[in-house]
């Protein structure tokens, strides 16, 4: 475990506290608190303090130096696996995670879901945490006995580069599609984010491409393997639905192989192919990974099904344009009864999503619920008038509460229906303001079905 730090709260006695100025907090101002902790050495951009302190130009990029200087070597004897994309990171790693464990790989996890290894669990702040963080889980799980490690790498996570100094054996790109365009401003600087992950492949590693996304022939400038269910090498013919998931057939080197998995829908075809890409390119046979594939299920909240007496509902995270129009597309192919879609916008983050997911949401649902996601500081009128601004249809209406939204959905399903709950999937929280509340949409789900039991 590494003895610097950058979180005050983190400090124990002989760390050093690495001061970083953030977007919005200011690690200089929790200098005092650092020390009070036991902090015997402390690196600033400015200020005197009573312990020993080192003063530099740039903090971050001092940790930075000190951390691929010091660790580098340390952390790139793991082999490491680098999934970035606007959608499917998580499931894509968290397959890989669990076909690799079902192999009996020591392996580790970190994204979205937290970080996993073993019997280990731990929640984290972001996709890909900051670079002390990342260093710090990658030498923990090394330290408990993994080999590999799986990890979901962002476009935040590239730009700041917290994962400098990494060389990963095989690379993932799954889809590039709008979001995030608070920060990055265009898709081309959004794109430009993404390919910096081609910068910290091995020179013998590869990278597993979907090549029916838009940007594929970007990431095609290394070694590659490609995936879709146009002409590539892991080539989808086909997949068929089933009461457990779905059928997955598919060609690779002219040889035609079925996968049974506990998947469902067309988008996890694309996040099923990537993780069986990546495992074939990591050096496993492929039947062996065939015949492990059935032991593996989605993370909570992705496409998650709970049956609500003859229909059911679908828990999902799905918060951008693409993500929201896949996965209602995805239950219209074996429509029998209504779509229904519960969704919303998260306060603080791209405004420029929110007209076109209300759109799609109102052109491909049967009915659809606008609620809150979490609207941390915004107003969630404000929020909601950007919705509403992009929608056509009145097939609609607005519940602010978000409980009284999924209930009213669930109360409004009949025989073969689907309730789509969308934008929070695996999240056990809402953000109102700066305040984190315990909200869990599978938790509204199972206890509405309790009270229907009576």
């Amino acid at each position: 475990m590494l003895t610097i730090k950058t979180d005050s709260r983190k400090v124990v006695a002989g760390d050093t506290f690495v001061a970083i100025k953030g977007h919005t907090v200011d690690g200089h101002d929790y200098i005092e608190k650092a020390i009070a902790n036991g902090a015997a050495r402390i690196v600033c951009e400015h200020g005197e303090y009573p312990v020993e302190t080192i003063i530099v130009k740039n903090s971050s990029l001092w940790l930075q130096n000190e951390l691929v200087t010091k660790y580098s070597d340390l952390v790139n004897e793991m082999t490491l696996v680098g999934v970035t994309g606007t959608n499917g990171k998580t499931t894509t790693c968290f397959l890989v995670y669990q076909l690799l464990k079902e192999l009996g790989v020591k392996v580790a996890y970190m994204g979205t879901i937290g970080f996993y290894c073993g019997e280990l669990k731990e929640e984290l702040p972001n996709t890909t945490p900051e670079i002390v963080d990342v260093y710090n889980y990658i030498l923990k799980a090394k330290e408990m006995g993994a080999t590999h490690f799986i990890m979901e790498v962002s476009s935040h996570a590239l730009s700041f580069d917290r994962v400098a100094g990494l060389k990963y054996s095989v690379e993932a790109f799954t889809n590039l599609t709008e979001d995030h365009l608070d920060y990055h401003k265009t898709m081309e600087n959004y794109l430009k984010a993404k390919l910096l992950i081609l910068d910290k492949l091995k020179s013998d590693g590869v990278i597993i491409v979907n090549k029916d996304d838009a940007y594929s022939n970007y990431f095609m400038t290394k070694e590659h393997m490609t995936i879709g269910f146009n002409e590539c090498d892991y080539k989808a013919l086909s997949y068929t639905e089933n009461n457990t998931g779905m059928d997955i057939s598919f060609t690779y080197k002219n040889i035609s192989y079925t996968a049974h998995t506990n998947l469902r829908s067309r988008f996890n075809v694309y996040n099923y192919l990537t993780c069986l890409a990546i495992c074939k390119a990591l050096g496993f046979d492929i039947n062996d990974l065939l015949n492990a594939s059935l032991k593996i299920y989605p993370p909570h909240g992705r496409c998650e099904s709970i049956n609500v007496g003859n229909a059911h509902a679908v828990i999902d995270y799905a918060h951008t344009p693409d993500a929201v129009e896949k996965i209602i597309d995805a239950f219209l192919e074996n429509k029998s009864g209504n779509v229904i879609t519960i969704v919303g916008c998260g306060g603080d983050r791209d405004p420029m999503k929110r007209p076109i997911m209300g759109d799609i949401a109102t052109k491909k649902s049967d009915y659809v619920i606008f609620t809150n996601d979490n609207p941390r500081t915004e107003e969630p009128e404000n929020i909601m008038k950007d919705i509403l601004a992009g929608v056509k249809n009145d097939n609609y209406c607005v519940i602010y509460d978000r409980k009284d939204a999924i209930l009213k959905g669930l109360s409004m399903l009949q025989d073969n229906d689907t309730l789509l709950i969308l934008g929070k999937g695996h999240e056990d929280y809402q953000i109102i303001g700066h305040t984190k509340h315990h909200f869990d949409d599978t938790e509204i789900v199972l206890e509405y079905l309790k009270t229907q039991e009576h």
